[in-house]
């Protein structure tokens, strides 16, 4: 059941991303007829992928929790195929990747959906990390064997681990916040989609210092403050929607904004290193799931422990 604020949210979202799509249709029309604006392009593109992401937020929260942590099981499959996709295999690999798939991901979701937050939060880094090379030992082949087994633990850690404390904020027991966590999710997506935004922009309009400038392509100090600010910005503006007050809504925001930054800095780092531009094409002019999902996957599991260890009471 879709709580009362939620609503409210939804309806402020489809109103904003139907005034961003009249408006970045004019520009495109209009304003650049050529269609060669790198950023009237890139942001068309974000709106329609930011409507799909209201569609499937709102539909999962009509079919409650589950409908959510399903929702994120099928975001971190397809996040996984990418990731997997671009790594070193061998065909000693298979057992492996059947169990990547076919028994790390399903079993992290059960525990998320079953509410075993302690058990969820240490059986992909614990128990599969430590399972994993033994079961591709057993195969008999060591070609390769550090780099083809450290790339699936990351694969593992950063689709599914990861991504999937997203869903697991809303078995978080918040004074005062009772069923109400899809507002959680809902605040995060906001924040950390709207940083993206706005470290794309920023060093279109404020100029480029890079952050790394012996790495080609790397992101800027400027696209750092622009995501920063705008994702706090907008996390402060939402704090009604969360179990925050305000001062600590900047503080969280700039958290989970910052944290999504590095995330994004980091998954731009093994895209350049594998030569791709896109984890995938998937997503029409967007690349593929992690593309959109890097930051969400860095900051979700900040925000989950964050929350977990300051709001809920008897945490620890």
């Amino acid at each position: 059941m879709i709580h009362a604020d939620f609503s409210s949210l939804l309806t402020g979202l489809v109103l904003t991303l139907t005034a961003a799509t009249l408006i970045a249709g004019g520009l495109r029309r209009w304003g650049m007829p050529d269609g060669t604006s790198i950023l009237i392009e890139t942001l068309f593109t974000r709106i329609n992928t930011w409507w799909a992401m209201v569609v499937l937020l709102s539909l999962a929260g009509l079919a409650g929790r589950g409908g959510v942590v399903v929702l994120f099981a099928i975001l971190s499959f397809a996040a996984l195929r990418e990731f997997l996709t671009l790594t070193a295999k061998r065909r000693a690999d298979h057992w492996v990747l059947m169990f990547s798939f076919f028994v790390a991901l399903p079993l992290q979701y059960v525990f998320v959906a079953a509410g075993w937050i302690g058990l969820m939060t240490i059986f992909i880094p614990v128990y599969a990390f430590l399972f994993l090379p033994v079961l591709a030992v057993l195969r008999g082949d060591t070609s390769g064997f550090l780099t083809r087994v450290a790339e699936t633990q990351w694969g593992l850690m950063l689709c599914i681990f990861a991504a999937s404390h997203a869903p697991a904020l809303l078995w978080l027991d918040i004074p005062g916040y009772s069923h109400k966590a899809i507002l959680l999710i809902a605040w995060l997506t906001v924040v950390v989609q709207g940083a993206d935004v706005a470290h794309f922009v920023a060093p279109r309009i404020m100029g480029r210092h890079r952050i790394a400038p012996a790495v080609p392509h790397s992101r800027t100090w400027e696209g750092l403050v622009g995501a920063v600010l705008i994702g706090t910005a907008l996390g402060t503006l939402l704090w009604w929607i969360t179990p925050f007050n305000a001062w600590q809504a900047v503080l969280m925001s700039a958290i989970v904004s910052l944290v999504g930054y590095g995330g994004g800095m980091v998954m731009g780092a093994i895209k350049r290193d594998k030569g791709v531009r896109d984890w995938g094409h998937l997503i029409p002019g967007q690349g593929g799931f992690i593309d959109r999902l890097d930051s969400v996957v860095f900051s979700a599991p900040v925000l989950f422990h964050l929350v977990r260890f300051f709001w809920v009471t008897g945490a620890s």
